[in-house]
């Protein structure tokens, strides 16, 4: 079972920079449970977004119950995958890293 759930969603906005939003319900646990989740969510984030992000998209990483006890290395695969499968990822094999894709609706990984 994945790490996390991502969300990912174009926006129009001068500039075009990325934003990240983190989130952890109470399904995940108890307040020390969730702020685990999200720390570990940023810091995946963190270290995979700035380099493998296209320019112009809003991301949302849903913590799951599985997040705090995931192995990191797991973690930070989980995201890339989920950055792959929403054709957000701008890697060395993507041949059109600046432009996000022509859809412009909210899209869901689980």
């Amino acid at each position: 079972m994945p790490g996390l759930v991502l969300q990912a969603r174009r926006h129009d906005e001068a500039g075009g920079a990325t934003r990240v939003g983190f989130t952890a319900s109470r399904k995940v646990g108890g307040a020390v449970q969730r702020n685990r989740s999200r720390r570990r969510l940023k810091a995946a984030a963190g270290k995979i977004i700035p380099e493998h992000v296209k320019a112009g998209f809003d991301l949302v990483l849903i913590a799951r119950g599985a997040t705090a006890k995931r192995p990191f290395r797991a973690l930070l695969e989980d995201l890339k995958a989920a950055l792959k499968r929403l054709d957000v990822w701008r890697g060395d094999d993507a041949g059109d890293a600046g432009s996000p894709p022509p859809d412009a609706g909210t899209k869901k990984v689980i």
